[in-house]
C-alpha cells in the first residue's frame, strides 16, 4: 500500500484502541507481522494544553515506522495545531483522525461518530488538519450513526475530497456500538466510490476473514482490532493465508504467557509499573483466554499490582502447564 507517499509493506494494520494499543502492544503485533500501527487516539485540547498522559501515548516504539497518530477532536483550528504538534512530537508518518469512535463520553462533546452527524464541521476539520501538517492526513470512522442514518459512502467522498490520503472504514455504526454483525457490504460501496487506499475494519477474527474481507471489499488493507486482542499472532497467520501459505498454528498457552510478561514489562518502561500493571490486568486475561483454569487465573490478574505480582502468577500459569504436559505424558 501506499498512503501518500508513505509505503507499507502488506496491508494488514493494528486498529487504534484506547487503552489497549500502547506502546508495547503496538511492539509485539509488529513482531508478529503487523505493517502498520496507528496510536491510541488522542485528544486535540488536551494535547495544546501540554497534557503528559497525550505526549506519552503518541510516543513510538524503536523502529516503529510506517505509524500513525491519531487524534480526536471538533475543533477546525485546535485539531490543525494539534496535528502539526503531534508530528513534530512523536515523528510520525502519518496523522489519522478519529470520526468513528462510539463512545458516550466522546461522542457527547461533539467528537469521534458524532461528525459523521455534520460532514460539513468533519470537512473543515479535515481541510485544517491537512494544511497544517506535510504527512499524509487519514480519517477513520464507521458506517453512520445509526440505521436510519447510514452515510458512509458520502462521507468517505467528503473525506477524499477534502485532502485525506486514505480511509479506514468500520462496518457498524454508532448505535450498534461493538454489537451484531459488521456489514462489509457497506465498506465494498466505499471502495466503489473513492479511488483513495481503504482500509476494511470490522469483524476479522482469523486469518481466513482477513482474506475474505479484502476479498468481498475489494480494500487495499485490513485493520485489525479487537481480534488481535491477546492475539498478537493473527498478524502472522493473516499474513501467511495472503501469501497463500500454510497458516502457522496457535501458539502454546506457555509462549502466551511470556510473551505477555515480555509486553508488561516494556509497558512499564514506557508509561511506569503502576500504570503498566492496571493495564496488564485485561491483556494477560485476554492472552489466556480458552485456556484450562483460565478463570482461576483471571481472578488473580485482577488482583497484580506490581511486575513481581504479574510474574508470581505467570509462574503458577508456567507451573500449572508443565503439570498438564507431565499428565498427558503420562496418560500417553
Amino acid at each position: 500500500m501506499n498512503i501518500g507517499g508513505v509505503e507499507i509493506a502488506s496491508g494488514l494494520a493494528l486498529a487504534p484502541m484506547a487503552g489497549v494499543t500502547d506502546v508495547a502492544f503496538r511492539g509485539v503485533c509488529r513482531e508478529m507481522g503487523a505493517a502498520y500501527t496507528v496510536t491510541e487516539m488522542v485528544s486535540s485540547m488536551a494535547l495544546m494544553h501540554q497534557d503528559r498522559k497525550s505526549l506519552k501515548i503518541m510516543e513510538l516504539g524503536p523502529g516503529e515506522h510506517p505509524a500513525a497518530v491519531q487524534l480526536f477532536g471538533s475543533d477546525p483550528v485546535c485539531m490543525g495545531e494539534a496535528a502539526a504538534k503531534a508530528c513534530e512530537l512523536s515523528g510520525c508518518d502519518v496523522l489519522d483522525i478519529n470520526m468513528g469512535c462510539p463512545m458516550g463520553k466522546i461522542t457527547g462533546a461533539g467528537d469521534g461518530s458524532a461528525l459523521m452527524r455534520t460532514p460539513e464541521l468533519a470537512r473543515k476539520i479535515i481541510e485544517s488538519v491537512v494544511k497544517s501538517v506535510r504527512r499524509p492526513v487519514t480519517v477513520k470512522f464507521r458506517k453512520g450513526w445509526d440505521r436510519g442514518h447510514v452515510n458512509c459512502v458520502e462521507f468517505a467522498g467528503m473525506c477524499q475530497s477534502a485532502g485525506a490520503a486514505a480511509v479506514t472504514v468500520h462496518g457498524r455504526t454508532r448505535e450498534q456500538m461493538y454489537s451484531g454483525a459488521a456489514d462489509w457490504d457497506a465498506i465494498r460501496a466505499v471502495r466503489e466510490a473513492v479511488t483513495i487506499p481503504l482500509f476494511a475494519n470490522g469483524d476479522v477474527f482469523t486469518a481466513q476473514d482477513a482474506v475474505r474481507i479484502l476479498k468481498y471489499t475489494g480494500a487495499d488493507g485490513v485493520m485489525i482490532g479487537r481480534g488481535a486482542q491477546g492475539d498478537p499472532w493473527l498478524f502472522a497467520q493473516a499474513r501467511a493465508a495472503l501469501e497463500g501459505r500454510e497458516i502457522p498454528a496457535p501458539p502454546p498457552y506457555s509462549l502466551r504467557i511470556e510473551t505477555a510478561v515480555r509486553q508488561i514489562r516494556t509497558a512499564s518502561a514506557y508509561l511506569g509499573e503502576k500504570i503498566a500493571c492496571l493495564e496488564a490486568r485485561k491483556h494477560l486475561a485476554w492472552y489466556l483466554h480458552g485456556m484450562p483454569r483460565a478463570s482461576f487465573f483471571r481472578n488473580q490478574i485482577m488482583s497484580v499490582e506490581t511486575l513481581a505480582d504479574i510474574e508470581a502468577v505467570a509462574r503458577d500459569v508456567l507451573d500449572f502447564l508443565r503439570g498438564e504436559e507431565r499428565r498427558d505424558e503420562r496418560d500417553g
